[in-house]
């Protein structure tokens, strides 16, 4: 599996000079004027993993293949959106569909690219969309409030669930604080993800900068990631400029490129990285002859549920995995080395798949 992310923010911040970037496509209009993106592009791209490519070459595979991510670049939210100002409602529903929301704030000074409020200040402009959806999952857990209360009345066990789920997340809501911040039991996590809030969906601030700043950040990033850590979300510093005229060039002009902006990684690892650590991702591999190949999984996995993101006959028919660690892997040479030196173990279906696993599972038909 991998995972959608949608890119949100303030009209002309931009949110599609870097989607253009991370997809390498022109399929998001860059201009200088609001809701240039009228519908939701969507692109997938290649996770990078040097470890991929490492696995692939010592088993001699004849081809890699990288998990993919799904970026989701959503117009500008204005103010008022909540209330249907500047197509909001359109972009919300588009926000709904998302596991996680890359938030772009406006961390450079151009006086050639407007800002619709006219003013530089990027913990204003946060505030400015969280509010938005804050005020949307309001409207919508008041609708479906006055909905459920019959099944309520007739003692339908998930409509008061239910019930009882909205009433914890409006009272967060009413306070000023996004759903996120409410305390979910195990039991109830299936229900209270079923419920689709807005302000549930795990927040990354990306804070685009100009070239100059691109290494370090600058006095704007450094307000926007203390707001993220009081918050108990995170941010990375990208620009989405050099991000651009990075996805024109080949891999060795990138990296000539990068050294000389003393940069050591491009923003989408850095975005990629970030994403993996804010949903709890985790990669196993799969090495043969034929090919290497790297899928997603979230941290926690058990080792049949890791089989069925290959395939759900993997899961349903699962006996066991033979695992062998990455690291043993590559010191000992491959598979035939790591399994005459003891490397390659046998693991159940309580096992938990760790990060960089070289797993083969064996599963009956």
């Amino acid at each position: 599996m991998g995972f959608k992310m949608g890119i949100v923010g303030l009209p002309n911040v931009g949110k599609s000079t870097l989607f253009n970037a991370l997809t390498r496509t022109a399929a998001a209009q860059a201009a200088n004027f609001p809701f240039c993106t009228i519908e939701p592009n969507v692109g997938d791209v290649a996770v990078p993993d040097a470890r991929l490519d490492k696995l692939a070459q010592i088993a001699g595979s004849k081809q890699t293949i990288p998990t993919r991510m799904t970026f989701v670049d959503i117009a500008g939210l204005v103010k008022g959106a909540s209330k249907g100002e500047g197509l909001g409602n359109q972009f919300l529903a588009n926000i709904r569909e998302v596991d996680a929301i890359a938030h772009v704030v406006r961390c450079f000074e151009d006086d050639d690219v407007t800002h619709v409020d006219n003013r530089i200040d990027p913990v204003a402009d946060a505030e400015t969309i969280e509010t938005e959806l804050m005020l949307a999952d309001i409207e919508s857990i008041e609708k479906r409030m006055v909905n459920i209360t019959r099944k309520v009345r007739g003692g339908d066990k998930e409509a008061v669930q239910q019930e009882r789920l909205l009433k914890a997340a409006l009272a967060a809501l009413e306070e000023g604080k996004p759903a996120r911040t409410v305390d979910v039991d195990d039991e109830d996590r299936r229900a209270w993800k079923m419920l689709q809030l807005l302000t549930t969906k795990p927040v990354l601030y990306v804070c685009n900068v100009g070239e100059a700043d691109a290494a370090e950040g600058n006095e704007l990033s450094a307000r926007v990631g203390e707001m993220a850590a009081a918050q108990g979300n995170s941010h990375v510093i990208i620009s989405a400029q050099i991000e651009e005229e990075i996805s024109q060039l080949d891999a060795d002009e990138a990296e000539m490129f990068l050294t000389e902006m003393g940069l050591d990684e491009a923003g989408l690892n850095r975005l990629i990285k970030a994403g993996y650590e804010l949903l709890h991702l985790e990669t196993y591999f799969t090495v043969g002859p034929k090919e290497a190949r790297a899928w997603t999984i979230r941290a926690g996995t058990t080792a049949p549920k890791a089989a069925g993101v290959i395939h759900g006959d993997f899961e349903r028919g699962f006996i066991r995995a033979e695992t062998i660690a990455y690291d043993d892997f590559v010191n000992l040479g491959g598979e035939q080395p790591a399994k005459e030196a003891g490397k390659m173990r046998a693991e159940g279906k309580a096992y938990i798949v760790k990060d960089g696993d070289v797993l083969h599972f064996l599963f009956n038909t």
